[in-house]
């Protein structure tokens, strides 16, 4: 490999940073029921404990995104022991996430509810997620609402998208200058009629309605088959709206798969649209990566960093592609050129490269095999199987 390859990888892992969902290392499942496996975390110390050997192996995740019904026993109050968690294992508090679609109350929606008094008890709910970041120095509040409706004349879709821009301000007056409300989309389920924010266009218009700290936040899963993501990312870069991303791979829908499992040509793409408005603009795209996927078959922690070692493989891709030379061959219509050097660069063997990068940080070479070799999975499978096993009914 050129010196001037491994220069450009090199520099690409240093600024590469993707966040670990608390989630992924829990048992999950989808409306059908779950897979539990033995190791799979059951406290937030757990989580923490498990998200700290990603950052062990890897040395590119240390923050740890948050959701505030799972993660924060008491509220508010539960800041103090998250504070301790995140000094004991040496990895920060990421994004915190607010929970509007699992209490019964928002049967009918959160923020898009008819009833009034759900939608103020939904934005205490949002001013209190605010305030737990805000003692955690977290900059990003990540807003995912499952609010919608399942049949046509059931809900009137223009109040509803009055009574989001309402509580959105609102959430928005409580942020501090440091941090960012971040709106996400899905364009269905678990509404399959209409959802409140159902595109990136929608999510646009609330986060600029919310306020000036209101950014998109774009999930690979959360779009129609054959959608072009990145040319969404180019438009929401080009308005200086792109806030973060959750990232995951899809066969069908929102499958939650590992990242590049199925298209990881689609995720270098997505890449290379940053890396070329960075190189347009000569600064860089201040975007919250994070890893946002269900591991009900493959173990957690293997999952976690199996994903880490393709984002950053097809990061450091994206940062190959000569911008200036590929800017010419665009202005001079050499189609065949243009595409070539994307190609090019996605099929360039970065591996030996990253492994270069990683002894010079005293990183394993290979993360997943260095983990295996741990044991660090066989221990926690023990201590906590009975725990998570004993709730599984056989009907044999």
């Amino acid at each position: 490999m050129a010196e001037n390859t491994e220069k450009a990888v090199w520099q690409a892992l240093d600024r590469f940073q993707i966040e670990l969902p608390s989630w992924g290392f829990a048992n999950t499942g989808t409306r059908f029921g779950k897979f539990l496996q033995a190791g799979a975390a059951t406290s937030i110390e757990e989580k923490f404990a498990d998200a700290a050997q990603v950052q062990q192996f890897t040395g590119a995740c240390p923050s740890l995104a948050l959701h505030v019904l799972w993660d924060f026993s008491d509220g508010v109050r539960s800041v103090t022991e998250i504070e301790r968690l995140a000094n004991k294992y040496a990895i920060r508090a990421g994004a915190i996430n607010p929970n509007l679609f699992q209490d019964q109350q928002y049967k009918y929606g959160s923020l898009g509810n008819l009833d009034p008094d759900i939608r103020k008890q939904a934005l205490r709910h949002l001013v209190d997620s605010v305030e737990i970041a805000r003692r955690l120095n977290s900059r990003d509040i990540s807003l995912w609402f499952a609010d919608g409706s399942n049949y046509p004349g059931s809900a009137n879709i223009r109040h509803r998208k009055e009574w989001f821009i309402e509580g959105l301000r609102a959430t928005h007056t409580e942020l501090s200058p440091a941090q960012r409300l971040l709106v996400e989309y899905k364009p269905f389920e678990p509404a399959f009629y209409h959802t409140d924010i159902a595109d990136w266009g929608m999510a646009l218009l609330f986060a600029r309605c919310a306020g000036s700290q209101g950014k998109v936040l774009v999930d690979t899963g959360h779009h129609y088959q054959a959608q072009n993501i990145e040319q969404i990312v180019a438009w929401l870069l080009s308005e200086n709206m792109l806030g973060g991303f959750h990232f995951n791979d899809r066969r069908y829908a929102d499958d939650d798969l590992t990242i590049g499992s199925i298209d990881p040509y689609q995720v270098f793409r997505i890449f290379h649209e940053i890396r070329s408005y960075e190189w347009e603009t000569g600064q860089p795209a201040d975007i919250a990566y994070m890893i946002d996927q269900s591991h009900n078959l493959k173990l957690k922690i293997e999952a976690m960093i199996q994903t880490v070692e393709t984002a950053q493989e097809l990061y450091v891709k994206a940062a190959l592609v000569d911008h200036a030379e590929l800017s010419k061959e665009q202005a001079s219509t050499d189609i065949v050129a243009a595409e070539e050097r994307l190609k090019a660069a996605f099929h360039t063997d970065v591996r030996r490269a990253i492994r270069a990068w990683r002894r010079s940080k005293g990183l394993p070479e290979s993360p997943l095999a260095e983990y295996r070799r741990s044991g660090y999975q066989s221990r926690i499978e023990t201590e906590r199987g009975v725990k998570n096993l004993s709730s599984v009914t056989s009907y044999a």
